[in-house]
């Protein structure tokens, strides 16, 4: 299914929940996408035409205001899926999502996912636990923002990145990265800073290195390791 899978493994840690042969049956019916950062994976308000199980990189999840302010409301790696919509019945998208570093993924019409999930099936109890999830990682998400500074989300964010990509190092501009925050550039900047003379990170010209997976932790909020908990204990 990928090329970063191994022969029985689809590489997205969703799909490899699933049982060997509900797995074989589905495969025929993916093809493997390459996600460039700044992807348009789906449109707000728009019809989804595909499902999507990355395999590798950062999805971002991101609402649009009227007058187009973005702020990212969840993003999804190779744990999850996007395409929550289709399997709700939904005729349109209600939120943006895009590549937030590139990766691939596999994706299935949105028509044969349909057909796929059958009732009470691996495949759809599988994705009724991870709806569950999402709305927990929502929950999260609310309070982590509404509670935690913004260098507490900074970090919380790039150890999930970090545990997404499966490398210590990634491509990331802070104007992207500010955007998803919710904050100015200089304050990415200046938090960026701070970290890189506490030994956490290095930066430099869009490469950011996670160099105290540890420290990092320590400087982030009870978030992400609650979201990690949760997805473990929740999505079987």
């Amino acid at each position: 299914m990928s090329k970063h899978a191994s022969p029985d493994r689809s590489g997205n840690r969703l799909l490899d929940r699933l049982p060997v042969d509900e797995r074989e049956r589905l495969r025929p019916s993916f093809e493997t996408l390459s996600l460039p950062q700044g992807y348009e994976i789906c449109g707000q308000d728009r019809p989804m035409s595909h499902v999507y199980f990355p395999t590798s990189g950062v999805c971002s999840v991101v609402g649009v205001t009227d007058d187009g302010k973005v702020v990212e409301a969840a993003t999804i790696g190779n744990e999850g899926m996007i395409g929550i919509p289709v399997l709700l019945g939904l005729d349109f998208c209600p939120i943006r999502a895009v590549s937030q570093i590139s990766g691939q993924a596999l994706r299935m019409p949105a028509p044969v996912f349909l057909e796929a999930v059958e009732v009470g099936g691996p495949l759809d109890r599988l994705l009724r636990r991870y709806i569950a999830f999402s709305l927990r990682y929502s929950y999260q998400t609310v309070l982590c923002n509404a509670l935690h500074s913004v260098q507490e989300r900074m970090c919380r964010w790039l150890l999930m990145t970090r545990e997404r990509v499966g490398e210590e190092e990634f491509l990331l501009k802070q104007e992207f990265l500010a955007e998803m925050l919710g904050v100015r550039r200089q304050t990415v900047t200046v938090i960026a800073g701070t970290l890189q003379t506490a030994g956490f990170l290095s930066y430099r010209r869009g490469v950011m290195r996670i160099l105290n997976r540890e420290g990092l932790e320590e400087a982030s909020c009870e978030c992400y390791e609650t979201t990690r908990s949760y997805y473990e204990r929740i999505v079987q």
